[in-house]
């Protein structure tokens, strides 16, 4: 049997986000949650899920009451859960933030002594559907730990720089035993990418201090064809080959800054399988990108296409809109 063909194939970290209800209260003054399917990979499946895509995530879960949570999430929002694998011994990871608009959303992570994606082997990954998926998407977490490290970097390695096969940074210093080892790990990964994804912050951790283009150069020596540079309130910065650009902000009244770069990530593999050119697919993930800064959830808050078309009419004014 031929492997399924996927638009969009993640793999990565997953977990279950609790998010304050209250804004600009400490952890431990907050009084009610609003939970909601998280992960960074696989918000990314659930974004590029609202845009009519086919998606699939390859993750693990714990054998607890939150795994058929995950599960159950990701068919409802249209994401094929025949990868999400189990680890009986341990438990799916929660995460809980703070919010406090615009810029400060301190993240607490329950992923000790290792979280369920974390141990994600070779043989969890059917090589065939990573070959054959229009965009292949993985992450620096994925490369914090092994056997994640390695699976990860196999998939890539089995992937060949196939279609769209993009690695998304995603440093998260706390979840990395030493975080000394991110630069050389995401350098390897990074060897087998045609598109890079990532912060500032994040890029600089790869290959050392630098601005935004001369970060974005510096990644596109290691081997991908488009390096492209989240400046948050600033825009984006895209790069390829010689030619570097800039994608304004969309300006919106934030509520919750995280899932925004998820959002990116979804829209982003949207527009390059629609074969639009990449500064336009930049612009939409921009606005998709806005519109969850703007709501309290990451993968609940996933716009579709028409209201992300709108939230670009209306941002063309140039003002602070709502999302």
């Amino acid at each position: 049997m031929s492997a399924p063909r996927f638009d969009v194939l993640t793999m990565g970290r997953v977990g279950v986000d609790l998010y304050p209800e209250q804004a600009g209260v400490p952890l431990a003054d907050v009084r009610t949650f609003s939970k909601s399917l998280g992960g960074s990979p696989t918000n990314v499946a659930v974004a590029a899920a609202r845009y009519g895509r086919t998606a699939a995530v390859i993750t693990k879960v714990g054998d607890d009451a939150f795994g058929p949570y995950v599960r159950r999430a990701l068919r409802e929002f249209g994401v094929d859960d025949r990868y999400v694998g189990t680890e009986s011994d341990l438990l799916t990871p929660i995460v809980f933030c703070e919010i406090f608009p615009p810029d400060r959303f301190p993240l607490l992570f329950y992923r000790l002594p290792t979280a369920p994606d974390m141990r994600l082997r070779e043989q969890d990954v059917d090589l065939d559907a990573v070959r054959a998926a229009g965009v292949f998407w993985t992450t620096g977490t994925g490369l914090s730990a092994e056997p994640s490290r390695s699976t990860t970097l196999s998939a890539l390695e089995a992937r060949a720089r196939r279609g769209i096969t993009i690695h998304d940074l995603d440093h998260r210093p706390t979840l990395w035993p030493d975080a000394t080892e991110a630069p050389s790990f995401q350098r390897d990964a990074l060897r087998h990418a045609t598109v890079v994804v990532g912060n500032l912050e994040e890029g600089r951790v790869a290959v050392g201090t630098g601005d935004a283009e001369a970060v974005a150069k510096r990644l596109l020596e290691l081997g991908p064809t488009l390096a492209i540079v989240k400046l948050g309130g600033d825009g984006v910065l895209l790069a390829s080959g010689r030619r570097v650009e800039r994608v304004p902000p969309v300006r919106v009244r934030v509520v919750n800054g995280l899932g925004a770069g998820d959002a990116f990530g979804g829209a982003l593999c949207h527009g390059l399988l629609a074969g639009w050119e990449p500064i336009e697919a930049v612009r939409f993930g921009a606005a998709a990108g806005a519109l969850v800064a703007g709501r309290l959830a990451c993968a609940d808050a996933m716009p579709d296409e028409a209201e992300v078309r709108g939230l670009i009419a209306r941002a063309r004014s140039g003002e602070e809109v709502s999302a």
